[in-house]
């Protein structure tokens, strides 16, 4: 039912591109003079349609229109890492806001001296995982350290992972619940005394495939519980693609390994500014917009590469 439902809201969203497509074309062709300021701004919010309609044709996953869990992780470079992968978190968080998704801070590990160590987000709302998922994974900033009294050039690197919210009943992935270690312990870090009080926070550990999970961020355990199965069923997900693409592959007779330290995109606050994507060769020097979350170009130009 939920498929047929989100078909007939593609369908009924090409119906009304259509219909004020035909609407435009009836007004222009009466080629009155009063009607070209508004004909002119109409054109722009009907191209603005057409090119959003036609990037989500590229978005044609089983998990392409839902949510997304998004991980970042601190790499190489000690307080400077932790610090960009705050840089990070914050980009990720203002898309959202500027895109109308939400987004819901389910764990978040402070660094020694700043920044963070890691962090999940779950970001809601339509397609999220789908124009996401190309920000999956190591992204480099070359800048002067603040954290250096001498101002040397530092290099640091980040890991983001992006994963589907993996709905409980997905026959792709089976959880049994003897497979897990749950432990319950106290939040940690920023929070006040509310979040530390009670042990709340879980960590949960599949033991078939040594993966690790936890959520700190909500009062009740139970929320916790909930949210780090989300990221675990997220993670078991990928695994069980990555293993049909494997078997694919071998049957191709050509298989190409994943390899998590690809580095994506760069960002270069010295000794010059740039943002440089080394998929799609797609780069700008404004650094500080695409810090404020102004990353669709980079996302569009992604998905539009072949695979």
């Amino acid at each position: 039912m939920k498929q047929i439902a989100d078909l007939k809201e593609d369908i009924n969203q090409w119906k009304s591109l259509v219909d004020k497509i035909n609407d435009f074309l009836e007004i222009a062709s009466s080629n009155d003079e009063s009607f070209r300021s508004e004909l002119e701004m109409e054109s722009a919010h009907l191209k603005q349609l057409v090119d959003q309609l036609e990037l989500q044709t590229y978005l044609s996953g089983p998990y392409d229109k839902g949510n997304a869990l998004l991980s970042i992780n601190s790499g190489a470079g000690g307080t400077d890492a932790q610090d960009w992968a705050e840089m990070l978190f914050r980009m990720y968080v203002r898309w959202a806001d500027q895109n109308n998704y939400k987004a819901d801070v389910l764990h978040r590990t402070e660094g020694e001296e700043a920044g963070i160590k890691s962090a999940t987000l779950l970001i809601e709302g339509n397609f999220a995982y789908g124009y996401l998922r190309t920000e999956k994974g190591v992204h480099r900033l070359v800048r002067q350290s603040p954290f250096d009294a001498a101002h040397r050039r530092h290099t640091s690197f980040v890991q983001v992972e992006v994963l589907p919210e993996v709905a409980a009943e997905d026959p792709l992935v089976e959880i049994n619940p003897d497979d897990l270690v749950i432990d319950i312990y106290k939040s940690s870090g920023a929070g006040g005394q509310n979040v530390q009080k009670n042990a709340t926070a879980i960590r949960i550990t599949h033991k078939p495939t040594g993966i690790v999970v936890s959520c700190q961020n909500e009062r009740s355990q139970l929320q916790n519980r909930e949210n780090a199965l989300k990221v675990l069923r997220g993670r078991l997900y990928e695994i069980k693609l990555a293993e049909q693409e494997k078997n694919l592959s071998n049957l191709r007779g050509e298989y190409q390994k994943i390899e998590w330290g690809s580095q994506i995109r760069s960002y270069i606050l010295h000794p010059y500014q740039m943002v440089k994507d080394h998929r799609t060769e797609l780069e700008t020097g404004n650094v500080q917009s695409v810090l404020d979350g102004d990353i669709g170009s980079f996302i569009e130009a992604a998905l539009k590469v072949k695979p």
